[in-house]
């Protein structure tokens, strides 16, 4: 009897301890934004065919932006690039991120501190992986851009952790040169 009163305070202990370790790693955490929809720049949506985007992208690019995957860190073009200038969607070119708000988070992914304009990206609530998350995508074509994380630089305490296939820097003199 009290051999397996212990036992039961010891498969508590432990359901304890593994709970508090989900917890604690964000997996069981809440998502850090709420959902909500953004508006394409020039109002319009971009909506191809997937036979569409097939021929536009590289195969990472649409595996990554398409099907909603994930590189591997520290591979993409510009998880530690310090260009200057706008990071687009690569499947649409709506501004996404100017390069004055990204940062290194240490993560192999580029990270950034805000969008260059809030209803550029839309957030959805991501449940794959075992984990709830906030998933950014461009809100002109729904790109799976990457996600957004409470764990960020002030003033907003965001990190919007993207994919470098979903995203192609425009160069700010490039920018310039339009107006």
């Amino acid at each position: 009897m009290k051999t397996q009163l212990l036992v039961l305070i010891f498969l508590c202990f432990v359901a304890v301890l593994v709970a508090w370790a989900f917890v604690s790693r964000g997996v069981m955490a809440p998502a850090p934004l709420p959902e909500r929809e953004g508006k394409p720049v020039g109002g319009a949506k971009v909506v191809k065919t997937d036979a569409e985007w097939r021929a536009q992208l590289s195969p990472e690019q649409y595996r990554v932006t398409r099907e909603r995957d994930t590189e591997r860190a520290c591979t993409g073009a510009f998880w530690n690039t310090k260009d200057d200038g706008v990071y687009a969607c690569v499947c649409c070119g709506q501004p996404l991120f100017d390069s004055l708000t990204k940062f290194d988070s240490g993560t192999g992914w580029p990270s950034f501190k805000e969008p260059v304009a809030e209803d550029n990206v839309s957030t959805k609530t991501d449940r794959g992986h075992f984990m709830t998350r906030t998933e950014v995508l461009c809100s002109r074509c729904d790109a799976h851009l990457g996600h957004v994380f409470p764990d960020g630089p002030p003033p907003h305490g965001l990190r919007f952790c993207l994919n470098s296939a979903a995203l192609k820097l425009v160069p700010r003199f490039a920018i310039d040169e339009r107006r």
